[in-house]
């Protein structure tokens, strides 16, 4: 199959950055589109184009084969997940369809299987609009992230607690590599299968607790790992109190939503959502590339992989 001219979207940031990359190793034209104060050199082999969204879109488009949005907003607060996960993906595909563009892959997220938060219900509103726009489309909804699940290294490293959530088996994922995804993305175009379909994606199983990240940490140190079990209950204080202040206060307010998202992240598994059973299913979840987080943390602990979780952090 010939190369592709690609727009991607998202590409400055660390899954953006896989992505352009396993586009490029497979042989295709890669366009990204960065704001203006973007970091060019984040993108090296690329066509770079630098403009405002969404009034950079149009321009962009001409010529493209096929369009990848890792486009996402960086803390999912409300106003900003629906001016950038829906608004600024509704403008990309609008100039697309406009421009004749044959394909869009969207990187969306597996937990909108059950959106209680404003930016699950800001990603699924511009999934929908996807399905039903005049070209061909994947959804591309993965587990957790290695970076997001990487935080407690460095405290662990110095000898602090591993802190879980409950009894630390609530939630479970299987995780996925920024490089596994970016492959998992760039063949979304080229394999006929994954065209217009939603396809929920984890890395190399089995499901992994937190309980079975501290061991990980364990074997790795080489050291016994204090574990800090955290009250579920303290989670739900801090939501309400917060709330309640948020009525006094914008600047609380967007604390307390702030407060629900990471309270989303500790308690609810990120596997495939099994709506017979009413249950996430392990099993089910469907599994790529070769890269584990056990793996990722001796590399972090080595020194050779710096944690660039940015807004990707509970604790």
């Amino acid at each position: 199959m010939a190369p592709f001219s690609i727009l991607l979207l998202g590409g400055t940031g660390t899954i953006g950055r896989a992505t352009a990359q396993a586009l490029r190793a497979e042989g295709h034209h890669v366009t990204a589109l960065i704001r203006p104060q973007a970091d060019a050199n984040l993108l090296l082999g690329c066509t770079v184009i630098r403009g405002n969204l969404p009034d950079a879109f149009p321009e962009a488009m001409i010529g493209i084969d096929a369009v990848v949005s890792c486009l996402a907003s960086r803390t999912g607060a409300p106003q900003d997940a629906w001016a950038v996960d829906h608004a600024a993906n509704s403008a990309a595909l609008k100039a697309a369809v406009a421009a004749g563009v044959r394909h869009f892959t969207l990187l969306s997220a597996i937990c909108v299987q059950k959106p209680l938060l404003e930016f699950q219900r800001a990603k699924l509103a511009f999934e929908a609009q996807l399905q039903a726009a005049p070209l061909n489309w994947t959804i591309v909804r993965p587990t957790a992230f290695f970076k997001s699940l990487s935080g407690q290294v460095p405290r662990v490293a110095k000898g602090q607690p591993f802190l879980v959530f409950g009894d630390g088996k609530l939630t479970a994922c299987k995780p996925i590599s920024d490089a596994d995804l970016g492959r998992f993305l760039a063949l979304t175009l080229t394999d006929p299968d994954k065209s217009n379909r939603i396809l929920p994606i984890g890395g190399p199983g089995p499901a992994i607790t937190p309980l079975d990240q501290a061991a990980m940490l364990e074997r790795l140190t080489g050291q016994p790992v204090r574990i800090r079990h955290v009250p579920v209950a303290l989670m739900h204080g801090i939501v309400g109190l917060l709330t309640a202040l948020g009525t006094l206060s914008p600047r609380l307010r967007a604390k307390a939503q702030l407060a629900r998202i990471g309270r989303y992240y500790a308690t609810q598994p990120m596997l495939l959502w099994n709506p017979a059973t009413q249950t996430f299913d392990a099993d089910a979840t469907p599994e790529f590339g070769s890269d584990r987080l056990e793996d990722h943390y001796a590399a972090m602990l080595r020194g050779e992989v710096a944690d660039d979780r940015g807004a990707h952090a509970i604790f």
